[in-house]
């Protein structure tokens, strides 16, 4: 199962972002959205899909505590 993951902007260079989930930070394309550092994205297989609110983000973050 493939899943889109929540996580947060941290810096933004050269349609790179580097982004943090749990303490961990992997380097995303930024190549289908804009974002800036301390928007809250989708990331799934290192691709940047969409900015989230922070609602949406605290759902996501909450059912994947679940699943857990």
């Amino acid at each position: 199962m493939c899943v889109a993951i929540p996580a947060k902007v941290i810096s933004v260079q050269d349609g790179r972002a580097v982004v943090e989930y749990k303490g961990n930070t992997v380097t995303a394309s930024t190549g289908l959205v804009a974002v800036k550092p301390g928007d809250s994205v989708l990331v799934h297989a290192g691709c940047i899909l969409q900015v989230l609110s922070d609602f949406d983000r605290d759902m996501l973050l909450e059912l994947l505590e679940e699943m857990e």
